[in-house]
């Protein structure tokens, strides 16, 4: 494990000898994974601002504690992944497998912008797979609502060689009309896509022309999947114009109906494992 930076931000490297991983410490943003011999999993934007105050443009931005525009106060997607997180642990004793576990806490920042008392673990396991666990612990003596995601960017050789399966039959709102419909058939591209599944409880498999990756959540029941698509994605800050085709977000959440209301003292804890 090295500490190194970046204009000014300041990321983790490991390297073991199953898998690679750079995690800034703004966010906790992992925002590279690639296992031994294999291409890059997820997908980094060539021209991603590495600025402090600004979300990297790919990896695996943390939403949090709002996914989306949930909440009007804040920013979307919340403020976790513009803030910086401490590295309390770092274990690197099995060749194979390096454990880092990232902590934020309420601040004189944090309050500012939604009042309440907090601590999130992010604990995060590079190896043959990529293990993700986001812990919120509510320390405040009110209860909040939480919505949040694991944004996460997967490469992907054209958007239109790809299908995504595990989401058939599956109730979804379109966030572009606001309408809700039910999933036929697999997932394919052809137009920007925005949608939020609900009660999704399996597996989720993307397929490529080269590999298959497994997506498996816990502590959630809602899915994100996103591609811009042509035009939003000239429109987007830190993307070229054909970026869209680089990549899919499979996003493992809480948003919507899944949303979660976390009592004091009480926990919840969003986990993927990517394979």
């Amino acid at each position: 494990m090295q500490r190194k930076i970046i204009n000014d931000l300041e990321y983790i490297e490991i390297r073991n000898q199953a898998a690679t991983a750079r995690i800034a410490l703004q966010g906790a943003h992992i925002f590279h994974y690639q296992r031994a011999n294999e291409a890059p999993l997820l997908w980094l934007s060539d021209v991603s601002d590495f600025e402090i105050g600004k979300a990297i443009r790919g990896g695996v931005p943390i939403c949090w504690p709002s996914f989306g525009n949930n909440n009007p106060q804040l920013a979307q997607h919340g403020f976790a992944r513009v803030m910086m997180w401490q590295l309390v642990n770092a274990d690197e004793s099995n060749p194979y497998i390096s454990e880092l576990t990232f902590v934020l806490e309420d601040s004189q920042q944090s309050r500012a912008l939604w009042n309440y008392k907090f601590r999130v673990e992010f604990i995060v396991k590079v190896g043959l797979v990529l293990e993700m666990e986001l812990k919120t612990v509510n320390l405040d003596t009110a209860p909040f609502t939480l919505t949040q995601a694991l944004h996460t960017y997967f490469a992907v050789s054209s958007i239109e060689n790809i299908s995504i399966k595990g989401l058939e039959e599956k109730k979804y709102l379109d966030a572009l009309t606001l309408q809700e419909h039910f999933q036929e058939g697999s997932i394919t591209f052809d137009q920007e896509l925005d949608r939020v599944y609900q009660g999704v409880e399996n597996s989720i498999v993307l397929e490529d022309l080269n590999r298959s990756v497994n997506i498996q959540n816990s502590g959630s029941k809602s899915v994100v999947v996103w591609n811009p698509w042509i035009e939003k994605c000239a429109r987007m800050s830190a993307m070229q114009a054909e970026s869209y085709k680089e990549f899919v977000c499979i996003e493992s959440a809480n948003a919507y109906e899944d949303k979660r209301i976390i009592q004091p003292n009480q926990e919840h804890i969003l986990k993927t494992i990517l394979s």
